[in-house]
Protein backbone atom coordinates (compact mmCIF):
# COMPACT_ATOMS: atom_id res chain seq x y z
CA UNK A 1 0.00 0.00 0.00
CA UNK A 2 1.23 3.34 -1.03
CA UNK A 3 1.14 6.37 1.08
CA UNK A 4 0.49 9.89 -1.07
CA UNK A 5 3.74 11.19 -0.99
CA UNK A 6 3.07 15.18 0.72
CA UNK A 7 4.90 17.33 -1.91
CA UNK A 8 4.59 20.52 0.64
CA UNK A 9 6.68 18.64 3.31
CA UNK A 10 9.39 18.15 1.09
CA UNK A 11 9.27 21.69 -0.26
CA UNK A 12 9.12 23.55 2.98
CA UNK A 13 12.03 21.32 4.02
CA UNK A 14 14.17 22.56 0.84
CA UNK A 15 13.02 26.17 1.06
CA UNK A 16 14.44 26.02 4.94
CA UNK A 17 17.14 24.00 4.18
CA UNK A 18 18.12 26.66 1.44
CA UNK A 19 18.35 29.45 4.02
CA UNK A 20 19.88 27.75 6.68
CA UNK A 21 22.67 27.44 4.29
CA UNK A 22 22.70 31.02 2.95
CA UNK A 23 22.21 32.29 6.53
CA UNK A 24 25.19 30.46 7.61
CA UNK A 25 27.23 31.40 4.69
CA UNK A 26 26.25 35.01 5.14
CA UNK A 27 27.00 34.42 8.99
CA UNK A 28 30.90 33.05 8.49
CA UNK A 29 31.56 36.16 5.64
CA UNK A 30 30.40 38.82 8.16
CA UNK A 31 32.36 37.24 11.06
CA UNK A 32 35.30 37.21 8.65
CA UNK A 33 34.69 40.85 7.63
CA UNK A 34 34.27 41.56 11.56
CA UNK A 35 37.40 39.96 12.50
CA UNK A 36 39.41 41.74 9.53
CA UNK A 37 38.17 44.80 10.13
CA UNK A 38 39.12 44.56 13.85
CA UNK A 39 42.36 43.87 12.85
CA UNK A 40 42.72 46.66 10.31
CA UNK A 41 41.63 49.08 12.59
CA UNK A 42 44.00 47.82 14.89
CA UNK A 43 46.79 47.64 12.40
CA UNK A 44 46.09 51.27 11.39
CA UNK A 45 45.84 52.94 14.81
CA UNK A 46 49.72 50.85 14.84
CA UNK A 47 50.59 52.78 11.80
CA UNK A 48 49.31 55.74 12.90
CA UNK A 49 50.99 55.01 16.22
CA UNK A 50 54.26 54.74 14.75
CA UNK A 51 53.81 57.98 12.68
CA UNK A 52 53.00 59.95 15.96
CA UNK A 53 56.34 58.79 17.68
CA UNK A 54 58.40 59.54 14.75
CA UNK A 55 57.23 62.85 14.63
CA UNK A 56 57.82 63.33 18.40
CA UNK A 57 61.18 62.08 18.00
CA UNK A 58 61.86 64.44 15.45
CA UNK A 59 60.04 67.07 17.11
CA UNK A 60 62.88 66.16 20.49
CA UNK A 61 65.71 66.12 18.43
CA UNK A 62 64.76 69.80 16.50
CA UNK A 63 63.81 71.25 20.16
CA UNK A 64 67.94 69.88 21.60
CA UNK A 65 69.14 71.74 18.65
CA UNK A 66 67.73 74.56 18.49
CA UNK A 67 68.45 74.87 22.18
CA UNK A 68 72.27 74.27 21.85
CA UNK A 69 71.64 76.42 18.78
CA UNK A 70 70.01 79.60 20.82
CA UNK A 71 72.98 78.73 23.03
CA UNK A 72 76.19 79.15 20.90
CA UNK A 73 73.79 82.32 18.98
CA UNK A 74 74.23 83.86 22.33
CA UNK A 75 77.96 83.06 22.91
CA UNK A 76 78.92 84.36 19.61
CA UNK A 77 76.31 87.54 19.37
CA UNK A 78 76.42 88.18 23.34
CA UNK A 79 72.89 88.68 22.78
CA UNK A 80 69.99 87.04 25.48
CA UNK A 81 67.32 86.89 22.33
CA UNK A 82 69.09 83.91 21.20
CA UNK A 83 68.72 82.12 24.17
CA UNK A 84 65.00 82.08 24.20
CA UNK A 85 64.80 78.62 22.90
CA UNK A 86 67.07 77.39 25.22
CA UNK A 87 65.22 78.62 28.24
CA UNK A 88 62.22 76.86 26.22
CA UNK A 89 63.24 73.89 25.52
CA UNK A 90 62.63 72.08 29.01
CA UNK A 91 59.18 72.68 28.95
CA UNK A 92 58.56 71.44 25.26
CA UNK A 93 60.84 68.12 25.66
CA UNK A 94 58.76 67.28 29.02
CA UNK A 95 55.35 67.52 26.96
CA UNK A 96 57.11 65.48 23.85
CA UNK A 97 58.63 62.81 26.08
CA UNK A 98 55.44 62.53 28.16
CA UNK A 99 53.41 61.72 25.07
CA UNK A 100 56.27 59.52 23.58
CA UNK A 101 56.56 57.36 26.88
CA UNK A 102 52.72 56.77 26.04
CA UNK A 103 52.92 55.85 22.39
CA UNK A 104 55.28 53.65 23.65
CA UNK A 105 53.54 51.82 26.29
CA UNK A 106 52.81 48.33 24.35
CA UNK A 107 56.06 48.10 23.19
CA UNK A 108 59.07 47.31 26.10
CA UNK A 109 62.33 47.97 23.67
CA UNK A 110 60.70 51.38 22.61
CA UNK A 111 59.94 52.24 25.74
CA UNK A 112 63.16 51.62 27.37
CA UNK A 113 64.78 53.35 24.48
CA UNK A 114 62.35 56.27 25.28
CA UNK A 115 63.72 56.72 28.95
CA UNK A 116 67.55 56.62 27.90
CA UNK A 117 66.41 59.33 25.11
CA UNK A 118 65.42 61.28 28.02
CA UNK A 119 68.28 60.31 30.36
CA UNK A 120 70.61 61.97 27.07
CA UNK A 121 68.59 64.94 26.72
CA UNK A 122 68.25 66.06 30.09
CA UNK A 123 72.17 65.29 30.21
CA UNK A 124 72.73 67.78 27.44
CA UNK A 125 70.72 70.21 28.58
CA UNK A 126 72.53 70.32 32.15
CA UNK A 127 75.70 70.73 29.68
CA UNK A 128 74.13 73.64 27.97
CA UNK A 129 73.39 74.98 31.05
CA UNK A 130 76.89 74.68 32.74
CA UNK A 131 78.43 76.01 29.36
CA UNK A 132 76.90 79.05 29.42
CA UNK A 133 76.91 79.22 33.34
CA UNK A 134 80.72 79.12 32.62
CA UNK A 135 80.56 81.76 29.81
CA UNK A 136 79.35 84.24 31.87
CA UNK A 137 81.31 83.86 34.51
CA UNK A 138 84.42 84.13 32.51
CA UNK A 139 82.99 87.93 31.42
CA UNK A 140 82.27 85.94 27.31
CA UNK A 141 85.77 84.43 27.23
CA UNK A 142 85.94 81.02 25.96
CA UNK A 143 88.05 79.40 28.01
CA UNK A 144 89.71 75.73 27.97
CA UNK A 145 87.61 74.72 30.77
CA UNK A 146 84.50 76.03 28.21
CA UNK A 147 86.13 74.04 25.77
CA UNK A 148 85.90 70.47 27.42
CA UNK A 149 82.02 71.62 28.11
CA UNK A 150 81.28 72.15 24.45
CA UNK A 151 83.08 68.95 23.99
CA UNK A 152 81.14 66.72 25.88
CA UNK A 153 78.25 68.72 24.99
CA UNK A 154 78.87 67.40 21.33
CA UNK A 155 79.20 63.65 22.36
CA UNK A 156 75.98 63.90 24.70
CA UNK A 157 74.44 65.55 21.56
CA UNK A 158 75.58 62.56 19.09
CA UNK A 159 74.54 60.38 21.34
CA UNK A 160 71.02 61.62 21.34
CA UNK A 161 71.21 61.75 17.82
CA UNK A 162 72.03 57.89 17.53
CA UNK A 163 69.25 57.03 19.48
CA UNK A 164 66.81 59.42 18.05
CA UNK A 165 67.47 57.61 14.57
CA UNK A 166 67.77 54.04 16.13
CA UNK A 167 63.87 55.01 17.63
CA UNK A 168 63.02 56.04 14.21
CA UNK A 169 64.72 53.06 12.21
CA UNK A 170 62.92 50.65 14.68
CA UNK A 171 59.53 52.77 14.21
CA UNK A 172 60.13 52.75 9.98
CA UNK A 173 60.40 49.35 10.32
CA UNK A 174 57.36 48.77 12.05
CA UNK A 175 55.74 51.15 9.68
CA UNK A 176 56.42 49.35 6.70
CA UNK A 177 55.42 45.83 8.45
CA UNK A 178 52.13 47.11 9.12
CA UNK A 179 51.64 49.03 5.80
CA UNK A 180 52.26 45.08 4.19
CA UNK A 181 49.60 43.81 6.70
CA UNK A 182 47.40 46.77 6.12
CA UNK A 183 47.71 45.85 2.52
CA UNK A 184 47.24 42.49 3.18
CA UNK A 185 44.15 42.70 5.27
CA UNK A 186 42.32 45.06 2.32
CA UNK A 187 42.86 41.93 -0.04
CA UNK A 188 41.24 39.58 1.93
CA UNK A 189 38.17 42.69 3.27
CA UNK A 190 38.02 42.85 -0.81
CA UNK A 191 37.91 38.37 -1.64
CA UNK A 192 35.98 38.69 1.18
CA UNK A 193 33.13 41.51 0.30
CA UNK A 194 33.11 39.92 -3.28
CA UNK A 195 32.26 36.24 -2.09
CA UNK A 196 29.61 38.06 0.03
CA UNK A 197 28.00 40.01 -3.00
CA UNK A 198 27.82 36.92 -4.59
CA UNK A 199 26.41 34.90 -1.94
CA UNK A 200 23.75 37.30 -1.65
CA UNK A 201 23.05 37.23 -5.55
CA UNK A 202 22.58 33.53 -5.07
CA UNK A 203 20.27 34.10 -1.66
CA UNK A 204 18.15 37.10 -3.73
CA UNK A 205 17.54 34.21 -7.13
CA UNK A 206 17.10 31.53 -4.76
CA UNK A 207 14.74 33.37 -2.92
CA UNK A 208 12.58 35.28 -5.86
CA UNK A 209 12.45 31.90 -7.21
CA UNK A 210 11.01 30.74 -4.03
CA UNK A 211 8.67 33.68 -3.49
CA UNK A 212 6.84 33.00 -7.12
CA UNK A 213 6.15 29.49 -6.34
CA UNK A 214 4.97 30.41 -2.40
CA UNK A 215 3.28 33.45 -3.61
CA UNK A 216 0.61 31.18 -5.42
CA UNK A 217 0.61 28.98 -2.88
CA UNK A 218 -0.13 31.83 -0.16
CA UNK A 219 -2.77 33.57 -1.94
CA UNK A 220 -5.09 30.21 -2.23
CA UNK A 221 -4.41 29.81 1.91
CA UNK A 222 -5.22 33.54 1.90
CA UNK A 223 -8.47 33.31 0.12
CA UNK A 224 -9.72 30.15 2.33
CA UNK A 225 -8.86 31.79 5.17
CA UNK A 226 -10.62 34.89 4.22
CA UNK A 227 -13.66 32.80 3.37
CA UNK A 228 -13.49 30.65 6.81
CA UNK A 229 -12.84 34.11 8.34
CA UNK A 230 -15.91 35.77 7.04
CA UNK A 231 -18.09 32.59 7.77
CA UNK A 232 -16.42 32.67 11.49
CA UNK A 233 -17.36 36.17 11.94
CA UNK A 234 -20.60 35.51 10.54
CA UNK A 235 -21.48 32.32 13.16
CA UNK A 236 -19.86 34.87 16.22
CA UNK A 237 -22.40 37.55 15.06
CA UNK A 238 -25.33 35.08 15.04
CA UNK A 239 -24.04 33.53 18.46
CA UNK A 240 -23.66 37.39 19.88
CA UNK A 241 -27.37 38.04 18.89
CA UNK A 242 -28.83 34.79 20.02
CA UNK A 243 -26.85 35.23 23.46
CA UNK A 244 -27.98 39.00 23.87
CA UNK A 245 -31.94 37.66 23.12
CA UNK A 246 -31.26 34.61 25.39
CA UNK A 247 -30.10 36.99 28.16
CA UNK A 248 -33.16 39.70 27.55
CA UNK A 249 -35.15 35.99 27.67
CA UNK A 250 -34.08 35.09 30.95
CA UNK A 251 -34.59 38.83 32.08
CA UNK A 252 -38.00 38.74 31.18
CA UNK A 253 -38.74 35.44 32.55
CA UNK A 254 -36.96 36.47 36.04
CA UNK A 255 -39.03 39.52 35.82
CA UNK A 256 -42.47 37.48 34.95
CA UNK A 257 -41.05 34.91 37.78
CA UNK A 258 -40.45 37.62 40.46
CA UNK A 259 -43.94 39.62 39.86
CA UNK A 260 -45.71 36.23 39.68
CA UNK A 261 -43.77 35.86 43.11
CA UNK A 262 -45.19 39.06 44.81
CA UNK A 263 -48.37 38.67 43.66
CA UNK A 264 -48.17 35.02 45.63
CA UNK A 265 -46.42 36.77 48.89
CA UNK A 266 -48.88 39.57 48.24
CA UNK A 267 -52.27 37.29 48.57
CA UNK A 268 -50.25 35.43 51.21
CA UNK A 269 -49.27 38.14 53.40
CA UNK A 270 -51.83 40.17 53.20
CA UNK A 271 -54.65 38.73 54.58
CA UNK A 272 -53.15 36.89 57.52
CA UNK A 273 -51.93 40.80 58.06
CA UNK A 274 -55.57 41.74 57.89
CA UNK A 275 -56.34 39.18 60.51
CA UNK A 276 -53.98 40.66 62.83
CA UNK A 277 -54.75 44.18 62.03
CA UNK A 278 -58.48 42.96 63.48
CA UNK A 279 -57.54 40.73 66.24
CA UNK A 280 -55.18 43.36 68.00
CA UNK A 281 -58.61 46.20 67.38
CA UNK A 282 -60.62 42.96 68.95
CA UNK A 283 -57.60 42.78 71.80
CA UNK A 284 -57.88 46.37 72.45
CA UNK A 285 -61.46 46.57 73.87
CA UNK A 286 -61.12 43.46 75.82
CA UNK A 287 -57.46 43.96 77.12
CA UNK A 288 -57.66 46.73 80.17
CA UNK A 289 -55.75 49.88 78.88
CA UNK A 290 -52.37 50.34 79.93
CA UNK A 291 -49.16 51.98 79.33
CA UNK A 292 -47.47 48.23 78.45
CA UNK A 293 -50.54 47.34 76.41
CA UNK A 294 -50.43 50.78 74.33
CA UNK A 295 -46.95 50.11 73.87
CA UNK A 296 -47.59 46.54 72.28
CA UNK A 297 -50.30 47.24 70.52
CA UNK A 298 -48.94 49.88 69.25
CA UNK A 299 -45.48 47.75 67.79
CA UNK A 300 -48.13 45.26 66.20
CA UNK A 301 -49.98 48.47 64.04
CA UNK A 302 -46.48 49.69 63.07
CA UNK A 303 -45.01 46.50 61.88
CA UNK A 304 -48.22 45.50 60.39
CA UNK A 305 -48.53 48.36 58.20
CA UNK A 306 -44.70 48.22 57.22
CA UNK A 307 -45.02 44.46 56.21
CA UNK A 308 -47.96 45.93 54.26
CA UNK A 309 -46.19 48.78 52.84
CA UNK A 310 -43.12 46.81 52.08
CA UNK A 311 -45.73 44.18 49.79
CA UNK A 312 -47.53 46.48 48.36
CA UNK A 313 -44.09 48.30 47.00
CA UNK A 314 -42.98 44.59 45.66
CA UNK A 315 -46.26 44.71 43.85
CA UNK A 316 -45.55 47.59 42.66
CA UNK A 317 -42.41 47.35 41.00
CA UNK A 318 -43.57 44.27 39.50
CA UNK A 319 -46.67 45.10 38.18
CA UNK A 320 -47.85 45.63 34.78
CA UNK A 321 -48.13 49.15 33.91
CA UNK A 322 -50.74 51.00 32.88
CA UNK A 323 -49.00 53.20 30.46
CA UNK A 324 -49.78 56.76 28.95
CA UNK A 325 -47.88 56.98 25.91
CA UNK A 326 -46.93 60.39 24.45
CA UNK A 327 -44.05 61.78 22.20
CA UNK A 328 -40.74 63.82 23.75
CA UNK A 329 -37.43 64.68 23.36
CA UNK A 330 -35.34 62.64 25.60
CA UNK A 331 -33.03 65.18 26.32
CA UNK A 332 -35.88 67.33 27.72
CA UNK A 333 -36.44 63.67 29.97
CA UNK A 334 -33.55 63.64 30.95
CA UNK A 335 -32.56 67.47 32.29
CA UNK A 336 -36.69 67.22 33.88
CA UNK A 337 -34.84 64.33 35.81
CA UNK A 338 -31.90 65.96 36.60
CA UNK A 339 -33.86 68.93 37.82
CA UNK A 340 -35.81 66.29 40.49
CA UNK A 341 -32.24 65.46 42.09
CA UNK A 342 -31.04 68.63 41.80
CA UNK A 343 -30.78 68.90 45.65
CA UNK A 344 -29.30 65.80 46.27
CA UNK A 345 -26.17 66.75 43.02
CA UNK A 346 -25.94 69.87 45.04
CA UNK A 347 -25.67 68.69 48.59
CA UNK A 348 -22.76 65.98 47.37
CA UNK A 349 -20.94 68.64 45.43
CA UNK A 350 -20.85 66.85 41.99
CA UNK A 351 -20.57 68.35 38.60
CA UNK A 352 -22.75 66.33 36.18
CA UNK A 353 -21.31 65.95 32.44
CA UNK A 354 -24.27 65.76 30.00
CA UNK A 355 -23.27 64.55 25.94
CA UNK A 356 -26.84 64.93 24.09
CA UNK A 357 -27.31 64.22 20.52
CA UNK A 358 -29.21 67.03 19.24
CA UNK A 359 -30.69 65.74 16.16
CA UNK A 360 -31.97 62.42 17.97
CA UNK A 361 -35.69 61.74 17.33
CA UNK A 362 -38.56 61.53 19.81
CA UNK A 363 -39.62 58.44 21.91
CA UNK A 364 -43.35 57.06 22.42
CA UNK A 365 -42.92 56.61 26.02
CA UNK A 366 -45.22 57.67 29.78
CA UNK A 367 -42.96 60.92 30.36
CA UNK A 368 -43.76 60.35 34.50
CA UNK A 369 -42.93 56.50 34.38
CA UNK A 370 -39.52 57.25 32.73
CA UNK A 371 -38.74 59.87 34.50
CA UNK A 372 -38.99 57.95 37.83
CA UNK A 373 -36.89 55.21 36.28
CA UNK A 374 -34.37 57.80 35.38
CA UNK A 375 -34.30 59.70 38.47
CA UNK A 376 -33.29 56.29 40.34
CA UNK A 377 -30.17 55.57 37.82
CA UNK A 378 -29.33 59.33 38.51
CA UNK A 379 -29.79 59.00 42.52
CA UNK A 380 -27.65 55.96 42.06
CA UNK A 381 -25.09 57.36 39.87
CA UNK A 382 -25.11 60.13 42.91
CA UNK A 383 -24.73 58.27 45.83
CA UNK A 384 -22.08 55.59 44.37
CA UNK A 385 -19.56 58.67 44.03
CA UNK A 386 -17.13 60.06 46.30
CA UNK A 387 -18.75 63.43 48.03
CA UNK A 388 -16.86 66.62 45.78
CA UNK A 389 -14.95 64.19 43.60
CA UNK A 390 -18.16 62.64 41.64
CA UNK A 391 -18.45 63.28 37.48
CA UNK A 392 -21.81 61.59 36.25
CA UNK A 393 -22.30 61.12 32.45
CA UNK A 394 -25.62 61.91 30.48
CA UNK A 395 -25.56 60.56 27.29
CA UNK A 396 -28.24 59.99 24.25
CA UNK A 397 -27.55 58.24 21.60
CA UNK A 398 -28.82 57.04 17.92
CA UNK A 399 -27.48 53.33 17.77
CA UNK A 400 -29.33 51.11 15.12
CA UNK A 401 -32.42 52.92 14.97
CA UNK A 402 -32.47 52.82 18.70
CA UNK A 403 -33.03 55.84 21.20
CA UNK A 404 -29.59 54.88 23.64
CA UNK A 405 -29.64 56.70 27.15
CA UNK A 406 -26.52 56.00 28.84
CA UNK A 407 -25.87 56.75 32.36
CA UNK A 408 -22.38 56.14 33.81
CA UNK A 409 -20.66 57.34 37.19
CA UNK A 410 -16.59 57.15 38.26
CA UNK A 411 -17.90 55.67 41.52
CA UNK A 412 -16.78 52.65 43.59
CA UNK A 413 -18.33 49.98 41.20
CA UNK A 414 -19.92 46.61 41.62
CA UNK A 415 -18.76 43.30 41.98
CA UNK A 416 -19.58 40.70 39.59
CA UNK A 417 -21.84 38.54 42.31
CA UNK A 418 -23.49 41.62 42.98
CA UNK A 419 -24.37 42.16 38.93
CA UNK A 420 -26.01 39.58 39.18
CA UNK A 421 -28.86 40.10 41.54
CA UNK A 422 -28.70 43.79 40.95
CA UNK A 423 -32.95 43.97 40.07
CA UNK A 424 -33.60 41.74 42.25
CA UNK A 425 -36.45 42.82 44.86
CA UNK A 426 -34.84 43.72 48.17
CA UNK A 427 -31.14 43.45 47.39
CA UNK A 428 -29.64 46.41 48.34
CA UNK A 429 -25.54 47.55 49.05
CA UNK A 430 -27.58 50.53 50.54
CA UNK A 431 -28.07 50.73 54.91
CA UNK A 432 -30.75 52.49 54.73
CA UNK A 433 -32.07 51.34 50.80
CA UNK A 434 -35.19 49.20 50.37
CA UNK A 435 -33.94 47.29 47.52
CA UNK A 436 -36.66 48.30 45.39
CA UNK A 437 -35.02 51.57 43.12
CA UNK A 438 -33.84 49.60 40.54
CA UNK A 439 -36.40 46.58 40.66
CA UNK A 440 -38.78 49.35 39.98
CA UNK A 441 -36.61 50.76 37.07
CA UNK A 442 -36.54 47.68 35.43
CA UNK A 443 -40.10 47.40 35.81
CA UNK A 444 -40.68 50.53 33.85
CA UNK A 445 -38.52 49.90 30.95
CA UNK A 446 -39.63 46.44 30.41
CA UNK A 447 -42.95 47.60 30.52
CA UNK A 448 -42.09 50.58 27.66
CA UNK A 449 -40.97 47.29 25.52
CA UNK A 450 -37.11 48.61 25.95
CA UNK A 451 -33.97 47.07 27.48
CA UNK A 452 -31.36 47.96 30.28
CA UNK A 453 -28.06 46.80 31.22
CA UNK A 454 -25.61 47.47 33.37
CA UNK A 455 -21.71 47.16 33.29
CA UNK A 456 -19.29 47.75 36.69
CA UNK A 457 -16.24 47.13 38.13
CA UNK A 458 -14.74 47.78 41.26
CA UNK A 459 -12.97 50.95 41.85
CA UNK A 460 -14.21 51.55 38.31
CA UNK A 461 -17.16 52.60 38.21
CA UNK A 462 -20.82 51.81 36.70
CA UNK A 463 -22.78 51.93 33.83
CA UNK A 464 -26.41 51.49 32.73
CA UNK A 465 -27.53 51.44 29.41
CA UNK A 466 -31.50 52.24 28.52
CA UNK A 467 -33.00 51.31 24.87
CA UNK A 468 -35.86 52.59 23.55
CA UNK A 469 -38.31 52.68 20.49
CA UNK A 470 -38.23 56.11 18.73
CA UNK A 471 -41.64 57.26 17.86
Amino acid sequence: MKFPVDKNFFLDRSIRSGYAIAFLLLLVSYILIFSTNTKLQQQAQAVENSNNIITHLESLQSIVTDAETGVRGYMIGKDNHFLEPYYNSEKNIDSSIGKLRTLTILNPLQKEMADTLNRLIVKRLQILKAGKNNFDKSGGVITDSLKTILYTGKIAMDEVRELTQRMKTEERRNLNQGNTELKEFRGAIKVINITSLFIAFLLIAYSFTTYNRENKLKKQADTQTLLYSQELEEKIKDLKEANEELIELRRNEKFAFTGRMARTIAHEVKNPLTNIGLAAEQLKDVVPQNEESNLLFGMIARNSTRINQLVTDLLNSTKTLHLKFEKVSVNHLLDEALEMAEDRIELNHIKVEKKYTTDICDVAVDKEQIKIAFLNLIVNAVEATEAGKGVPHLKTDNKNDKCVVTIEDNGIGMKEEDLTKLFEPFFTNKPKGTGLGLTNTQSIILNHKGTINVESKPSKGTKFEITLDFA
